[in-house]
């Protein structure tokens, strides 16, 4: 027996954890991309990230397409990006939003407190969910604070 999905989400909503923005581009070159709170550094050497985007999103298809993407970290006052990545709109995601790009071409936010960019290392199965390993090509990071994503609500 395991539990619900609701009752599953409430216990672990009492993990904190930093909001970002996962962000590629569809085969056609228009940029596609959702929040996430699951990213995890995961080795040193080779530097590799993970994050685990649901099978369902569009940004999904796009990382299996592309090959790559970027994790762009929101500081504390980029709440109103995170909820306009959260929602299935892919054409207005980035409308007023500034970017540039780095080595794979996947969009990476102006405003991000830190970001990475990634080729593709490898796919793992995580349920409803796949888990996508990027091996870091390129990043940075600036001073600010984090966007941080508790019991349902940012902080």
């Amino acid at each position: 027996m395991s539990l619900d999905s609701p009752e599953f989400r409430r216990i672990l909503g009492h993990w904190a954890s930093g909001v970002a923005i996962v962000t590629t581009r569809t085969g056609q070159g228009r940029p596609c991309g959702l929040t996430a709170n699951a990213i995890s550094s995961l080795s040193l050497d080779p530097p590799l990230v993970l994050t685990c985007v649901e099978r369902s999103a569009d940004t999904h298809d796009c990382i299996l397409e592309t090959r790559s993407f970027a994790i762009c970290v929101l500081d504390n006052t980029a709440e109103r990006i995170a909820r306009r990545f959260a929602t299935d709109d892919i054409a207005e995601k980035f409308e007023g939003v500034a970017f540039h790009e780095e080595v794979t071409g996947a969009p990476v936010l102006d405003d991000a407190l830190a970001w990475v960019d990634c080729e593709l290392h490898a796919q793992f199965d995580g349920g409803d969910h796949s888990i996508f390993v990027g091996r870091v090509l390129r990043g940075d990071a600036r001073e600010g604070e984090p966007l941080i994503y508790y019991r349902g609500g940012y902080r």
